[in-house]
């Protein structure tokens, strides 16, 4: 299993609370289609225009309850429909008013004793009227008589086709409210928490598809924030039309951000140089359609509404076929991708088929649309966290074989004990240690007696058993102050700090007495091993060459006057050595 880190183990917990989230969201909201009468133009819905800005607020006094409105993108469009017959004094009865593109909306309840009431919003000033989820809520005030009738004035309004109303009574409205509010907002801060992480990952690993997940997830949460109306706390100003020209451009630049998102993380042999050009222009096309619809007020906007939808679908297809021909070819990316693509393209698609102007407290696709996109967000997190925890992994093993490798460049591999690089490296550090605290430094050279003799009579492989066991009689003397090593042969080395003097010999006489010690009976039978030392010692700054050279000569003298012998030099004054009887110390001078 690969570790992750804190952050990832946070996101895989999110992710099926998240799917049991959309599950509660999904039977709350078909059990809310019966709540609620949808009001559609031509059923029940009569309209009426007029080609220029109506003045006053005079209702029209004929309306068609058939066909589809024309010429009111300039001028005036009424709306009117019967309230439920069941409506009595007792109801509480709201309208809910999906916002779109229109200067100024005017709702008018009638009431059975020809009396009416009329609340009014326009753009830029929704006043207490707006809701989350991108709606408008007239309550219609209680009287004696029950309301009869309600009508509706847009003024300038961008699309009729646009336009989705509601009647709810009973006082559902502030249940249906709460409930959307409570679900946008949750799908935002799983949509921050992956854009905070993505952000993060793209800075610590700077990887470029965590970098444009992370602008996807934060043109989302622009694009919730702005639909749903939150932004209203903040900027009252942008109410109505300015917002909903931002929502298409922020749609429209989130699908390229997302295509451009799974396009760049596919490996480019793991995808045709066609297909992905293809899902490329497609994004394109969707990003250059998106500026004049985001700018429109009049116009064609169904039209190239629709024309924007096939553009949609044909990217969605095109990026399906680059993850499907990269998992086909074997691409981890493209596995990932398949399971966070599956889920939006599936809410896309039933968009196209269900209806869902009544589901999930009228937020219909949109709210679909905002839960996609944090499943997406956080299957991807996942993927790409899981992803640098096996990269992490990898490179911590590539490291560690890595220093295992300069540990064995530095270590003899027949005793195990420090080369002579290795070695020169301790000792660096320990003259300089040793320099500053103004303590004395010395070099022993040990060299094993009658080496030669021992792999001439009993062969190379005891030889090898003899030095391993010198080794590790050396070895216990090892220390951050104190580095031991085999320099080559049958020559060993020890660096040892603040002795100097007969403390200094007495150190050597020891470990000489401790080397001879050793029995070899298994290889070479009762003979006894001695090695000889020599020991160079400098109570001044010096350098390891100068040691080693004064050490070797003290060596050389230990053999002179018969091995088995400890034998010293110092580095300041080279003329006190010269004479043997004051430098020596052995078996026979004790």
């Amino acid at each position: 299993m690969v570790c992750e880190s804190p952050h990832s183990g946070f996101l895989a917990k999110a992710l099926p609370a998240l799917g049991l989230l959309l599950a509660a969201i999904a039977w709350l909201g078909l059990a809310d289609r019966a709540g609620a009468e949808v009001l559609r133009i031509g059923r029940p819905l009569c309209h009426s225009v007029s080609r220029s800005v109506s003045r006053g607020d005079a209702i029209p006094s004929h309306f068609v309850c058939s066909g589809a409105p024309e010429n009111y993108q300039k001028g005036t469009l009424w709306l009117q429909a019967p309230l439920p017959p069941a409506t009595d004094e007792g109801d509480d009865l709201s309208l809910i008013v999906h916002s779109s593109r229109f200067d100024r909306l005017v709702v008018t309840f009638s009431y059975a004793d020809g009396a009416v009431e009329r609340q009014h919003v326009r753009s830029g000033d929704f006043g207490t009227h707006w809701r989350a989820g991108g709606q408008l809520a007239f309550r219609a005030p209680h009287r004696d008589v029950a309301p009869v009738g309600v009508t509706m004035r847009f003024d300038k309004v961008a699309s009729a086709g646009l336009l989705r109303m509601r009647l709810v009574g009973r006082g559902e409205e502030s249940t249906q409210t709460t409930g959307l509010a409570t679900s946008i907002g949750a799908a935002l801060v799983l949509l921050l928490a992956g854009a905070i992480y993505n952000a993060s990952m793209a800075i610590a690993v700077r990887r470029q598809f965590s970098a444009w997940q992370a602008a996807w997830a934060t043109c989302m949460i622009l694009w919730g924030g702005f639909w749903s109306q939150l932004h209203l706390f903040f900027f009252p100003g942008l109410a109505g039309a300015i917002s909903a020209q931002i929502c298409t451009g922020l749609s429209c630049l989130a699908i390229s951000l997302a295509t451009l998102s799974a396009v760049t993380a596919l490996e480019g042999g793991s995808v045709s140089p066609w297909l992905r050009r293809t899902a490329l222009w497609l994004t394109a096309g969707v990003a250059l359609l998106g500026v004049p619809l985001s700018l429109m007020r009049s116009g064609p906007i169904e039209a190239l509404g629709a024309v924007l939808g096939i553009l949609v679908l044909a990217n969605l297809v095109a990026v399906a076929f680059c993850i499907g021909q990269a998992w086909r070819r074997g691409s981890p990316e493209a596995r990932s991708f398949a399971g966070a693509w599956s889920v939006p393209m599936l809410v896309l698609a039933s968009t196209e088929f269900i209806d869902t102007d009544r589901m999930f407290w009228g937020g219909g696709s949109q709210i679909l649309v905002l839960f996609a996109a944090a499943w997406q967000t956080l299957w991807l997190s996942i993927a790409a966290s899981r992803s640098h925890a096996r990269l992490r992994i990898e490179r911590d093993t590539a490291r560690r074989a890595e220093a295992q490798a300069q540990e064995l460049a530095r270590r003899d591999a027949l005793t195990g004990l420090p080369n002579r690089r290795g070695f020169i490296e301790k000792v660096g550090t320990v003259l300089e240690r040793s320099q500053g605290r103004g303590e004395t430094t010395a070099l022993l050279l040990i060299d094993v007696d009658w080496f030669k003799s021992i792999n001439d009579i009993y062969g190379h492989d005891a030889g090898d058993i003899v030095l391993i066991a010198i080794a590790r009689q050396i070895a216990l003397y090892e220390g951050e102050n104190c580095p031991v090593a085999r320099l080559g042969g049958e020559e060993f080395a020890v660096m040892v700090s603040g002795l100097e003097g007969f403390e200094l010999v007495r150190f050597a006489d020891r470990l000489r007495q401790d080397i001879g010690g050793c029995r070899h009976g298994e290889v070479i039978g009762h003979r006894k091993v001695t090695v000889s030392i020599g020991i160079a010692e400098a109570s001044t700054a010096a350098e390891f060459r100068s040691l080693y050279r004064l050490a070797d000569e003290a060596l050389y003298e230990a053999k002179r006057l018969g091995r088995d012998q400890v034998a010293i030099r110092l580095l300041e004054d080279r003329a006190s050595t010269d004479d043997p009887g004051q430098i020596l110390h052995g078996s026979e001078h004790r």
